[in-house]
């Protein structure tokens, strides 16, 4: 497929070693598929495990004059960096529709939303620091150095694929780590254009590389190596521990997000509008393909007619298009695995006694599904105990706010729970009850740069975004200085 770019150069199709491009032309190669038409976006290099190791060696080299630049200079770096992808909006969201099929409205949000990490971590590099300690004796000072970890490896899924880049890379560079970043296979060349800018931006060489291609090989190496220090992943609880398993041997730290389960708590006396709308924008974003989706949706009895029939108008009001289309607001999903699992888990929701309520309009052919509602859900079904990952909305009853908490946690999974009340003591008590990383209390949204995120239980350790990401990346030493005279 032919992309109409402001900026044909952002399009390359090849990997980033130490500086220099690596086309896929004349190698092993995968090609990256447009979800929408099936049509051919491109060809990018399938990288092995040598290569891999020589983007190891790359970052390894590139790690010394990196970590001992000033906060200063590598944060005028990605401030430069955040600026060309401004500058260059359109053409990324171009890209990310193309390869990953979200609404262009949409792919310029996630672009927007991406920038903004580079933005925080730009300064909040410059607020890493050293502290004094009390000591307990006269003639002794403690200092508490933070330092860079060291070479850090990012692997990113494909649902997100500029916000998960800058999310996971831009604090390592702030801090100090230079990066591997291995994007998924599907979504690829919005990671290859956010690396050009960067390149464009005048990172040194080695500071950031980019590997391209099917995982297994690249994945395998990079556990391996005792040079990577820090290895981030955004995936699936599955893949996700054996990445953990895998990095035993060199004891990495490892900063997982990984599947989610979310509950969405109606209670009656919630302004049932705000709740419409925080649903709608929750369970509904890229599809429903979000691990922080809304996967089940809990509503107190005495307002389960009145919410559902509300939430109904708005599915309805959904229309499924390829995302360049005009009135497009759902897009198509990532793949024909996706949208089986979508049809499995409606086929199994409406034999055990769920019903449609409502459904939105457009297409329903090749990857495309059109949004649903769903009523009188039960947690016997499969799309209770496994994330959807597409737009189907059930809606489950509960009886008082102990069998909703009850009903919450009751996954291995704990990312994100949202909930809706007026009540400012169930407020806080449902807050504290809630087995999740976040909980959202009257609003849909939860993920911001100057926030953590992440997850408790099987939905991963560690956390991005905020104070908390640039730790992730910073290893702290104790400085005692002895023989002091005063």
């Amino acid at each position: 497929m032919t992309l109409l770019l402001d900026d044909p150069g952002l399009l390359r199709q090849a990997a980033l070693i130490d500086g220099a491009w690596i086309p896929a032309t004349g190698r092993a190669s995968v090609t990256v598929t447009d979800p929408a038409t099936g049509a051919a976006v491109g060809d990018i290099p399938d990288c092995s495990a040598a290569e891999t190791e020589a983007a190891i060696a790359a970052a390894e080299a590139a790690w010394p004059e990196w970590r001992a630049r000033t906060a200063n200079e590598r944060g005028a770096l990605l401030e430069r960096w955040h600026a060309l992808v401004l500058e260059n909006l359109d053409d990324l969201a171009r890209i990310m529709t193309a390869e990953q099929g979200k609404p262009l409205a949409e792919a310029q949000g996630e672009i927007r939303y991406a920038a903004t990490f580079i933005k925080w971590f730009a300064e909040e590099g410059r607020r890493v620091g050293a502290r004094n300690i009390a000591s307990p004796e006269r003639d002794r000072r403690i200092i508490i150095l933070q330092e860079p970890v060291g070479v850090s490896a990012a692997i990113t899924p494909w649902n997100f694929p500029a916000a998960m880049i800058t999310r996971k890379c831009a604090p390592a560079l702030a801090a100090g780590c230079p990066v591997i970043i291995k994007p998924s296979e599907l979504t690829p060349f919005t990671a290859i254009a956010l690396v050009e800018l960067a390149v464009r931006a005048g990172f040194p060489k080695g500071t950031i590389n980019l590997l391209t291609g099917r995982p297994q090989a690249i994945g395998a190496a990079i556990t391996a190596s005792p040079v990577v220090r820090k290895l981030s992943f955004t995936g699936s609880t599955r893949i996700g521990a054996l990445l953990f398993r895998q990095s035993a041997d060199t004891i990495k730290r490892l900063s997982l997000e990984l599947g989610g389960n979310a509950p969405l708590i109606v209670f009656d006396d919630a302004d049932l509008d705000l709740a419409v709308r925080a649903t709608m924008a929750s369970k509904f974003r890229n599809a429903g393909q979000t691990c922080v989706c809304a996967n089940r949706i809990l509503v107190q009895s005495s307002v389960y007619d009145e919410f559902a029939a509300r939430l109904g108008q708005a599915v309805a009001a959904l229309h499924s298009a390829p995302g360049t289309e005009d009135g497009a607001t759902i897009g198509p999903l990532i793949n024909a695995a996706a949208v089986d699992k979508v049809a499995a888990h409606v086929d199994d929701a409406l034999a055990k006694g769920a019903k449609a309520l409502a459904a939105g309009s457009g297409r329903r052919d090749g990857n495309f599904v059109r949004p649903l509602l769903l009523g009188d859900a039960t947690p016997d079904m499969r799309l209770a105990e496994e994330e959807t990952f597409g737009p189907v909305a059930p809606l489950f009853r509960f009886g008082d706010e102990a069998e909703a908490i009850a009903m919450a946690n009751a996954t291995p999974y704990g990312l994100a729970s949202y909930f809706y009340t007026r009540d400012l003591a169930r407020s806080f008590r449902v807050a504290e009850r809630l087995e999740a990383g976040m909980v959202a209390l009257n609003t849909g949204s939860i993920a911001m740069e100057m926030a953590p995120f992440g997850g408790v239980k099987q939905s991963g350790i560690g956390r991005e975004g905020g104070e908390a990401g640039i730790a992730e990346y910073l290893e702290t030493k104790a400085f005692h200085i002895g023989g002091l005279e005063f």
